[in-house]
């Protein structure tokens, strides 16, 4: 029994790696102030939205926009619910969400986000509550008709919504469309006393696991928006013949807890950001991005790279030594990026690099940091022999032995054990060699004292 628990548990906690990586909620938020989020800001087709990139969106919608908040939290909702149950192919009177679709429809501003990692969504409450400075205050069927609004104060109001499964008494569809209903009921009593709002539906977790394992790599997502794959171009310098490539999914920096998602500001055609003070020689090199607004100030970011031969490996290494953040009238802060290291050949990966512990921190705070954090995903840096304007062979900060491959290993070993036991036990079974014949004296076995 206890062997058998033991494989039970081992099996869970391989299905929970596999389910917290594949695990997607979609985010809806909309609001009768005009220009909350520019166009420029939203992700592109099949991204997943981290915490960061969820927060810095919402942020800046909350600093211009009302400060009367609706939350829609469903227990479980998936993208495939408003392609199986919405009015996705012109059948709109068979939709489940008619006024979800008629609220985004008509807001001034709205933001659209298919894909949200959900542990980021389910900590959206506790990012509202923190940033407004008030406790949610639950609001039921029941007290609906006394809901009253006060334009100048400050109101969040969490609204929570049931889900099922085709098991229940209730079909999927009958209570999406309930849930709708309760929307539009909290929609109508806003609209009808003429207050300003902002309102995001989201959920806890997401109804649908995704089980095709391209998924697992949010950049390659089978099914897309748009049916089509985006990738991000790595920022270059110079644009012809560079020596140095930088990419990453997702590049942001916090000040004193406030997140700035920079990946937007740095890659792409129209990036405002200047790279025109980097500079390299022949064993090291300097890529300083100047970015002119963020949150308001300038913000610059040098990464220092050395190139060192090594007389050990017979080949030169380069290491990105210290990530320098600068933000007038802040002194420098100062990371120790000593891990980030690579074959000069190779340029260097990593899915996470990160300020903080709890993310397997590859970025040490070494002068002036206590204040700031990064977080790079999907981070791929060449500062030397580049070739052709492309990254060449990925030197990747992950060990050969991930965790999947670790619990893969335990969970063969103890199988094997386990049959190793039982085939000796089989084995070491003794047939009888003599037997009584009636005819004969009867055996006979003495006994010793």
């Amino acid at each position: 029994m206890a062997l058998r628990a033991v494989v039970g548990f081992l099996l869970l906690l391989l299905l929970g790696l596999v389910a917290a990586q594949t695990g997607q909620v979609p985010l809806l938020a909309w609001s009768s102030h005009r220009s909350l989020w520019s166009p420029s800001a939203v992700p592109h087709e099949g991204h997943v939205v981290t915490e960061t990139q969820l927060a810095a969106l919402l942020d800046s919608a909350l600093d211009s926009g009302p400060h009367n908040v609706l939350l829609f939290l469903q227990e479980k909702l998936s993208v495939e619910d408003f392609t199986a149950y919405g009015g996705v192919f012109g059948n709109k009177p068979d939709s489940a969400f008619p006024n979800l679709e008629n609220a985004v429809g008509a807001a001034s501003s709205s933001l659209v986000l298919p894909s949200v990692d959900w542990f980021a969504a389910s900590a959206v409450p506790a990012f509202l509550k923190a940033k407004l400075g008030i406790s949610p205050l639950h609001v039921d069927q029941n007290t609906l008709q006394e809901l009253r609004l006060n334009a100048s104060l400050p109101a969040l109001l969490l609204i929570r919504l049931p889900y099922t499964t085709g098991s229940s008494l209730m079909a999927p569809k009958e209570v999406l469309t309930s849930n709708d209903e309760i929307l539009g009921q909290v929609l109508s009593g806003l609209q009808s006393e003429d207050i300003p709002y902002t309102a995001i539906l989201t959920a806890l977790r997401p109804s649908r696991v995704v089980r095709d394992v391209s998924g697992l790599v949010p950049e390659r997502l089978g099914r897309q928006l748009l049916q089509k794959e985006t990738t991000v171009a790595p920022l270059r310098f110079p644009k012809e013949k560079p020596w140095v490539l930088f990419s990453a999914s997702n590049f942001s920096v916090a000040l004193n807890g406030t997140w700035h998602d920079l990946t937007n500001l740095t890659f792409g055609d129209r990036a405002p950001v200047d790279v025109s003070k980097s500079s390299r020689t022949l064993n090291s090199s300097e890529l300083v991005l100047n970015y002119p607004n963020v949150g308001g100030q300038p913000l610059t970011i040098t990464f220092h790279m050395t190139n060192i031969r090594y007389s050990v490996s017979a080949q030169h290494w380069f290491t990105v030594r210290t990530v320098v953040l600068h933000r007038p009238p802040n002194p420098p802060a100062t990371f120790n990026g000593t891990q980030i290291t690579a074959p000069s050949n190779y340029s260097f990966s990593c899915a996470r690099v990160s300020s903080q512990p709890a993310l397997e921190g590859v970025l040490v705070p070494y002068k002036n940091a206590s204040h700031w954090k990064v977080l790079i995903e999907n981070f791929q840096i060449q500062s030397f022999n580049v070739i052709n304007d492309k990254f060449s062979y990925a030197s990747d900060c992950a060990s050969f032995f991930s965790p999947g491959i670790w619990m893969g290993l335990l969970t063969s070993l103890l199988l094997v054990a386990v049959f190793t036991y039982g085939l000796h036990m089989v084995m070491s079974l003794k047939t009888m060699d003599r037997f009584d014949d009636p005819k004969g004296p009867t055996i006979s076995v003495p006994q010793t004292e």
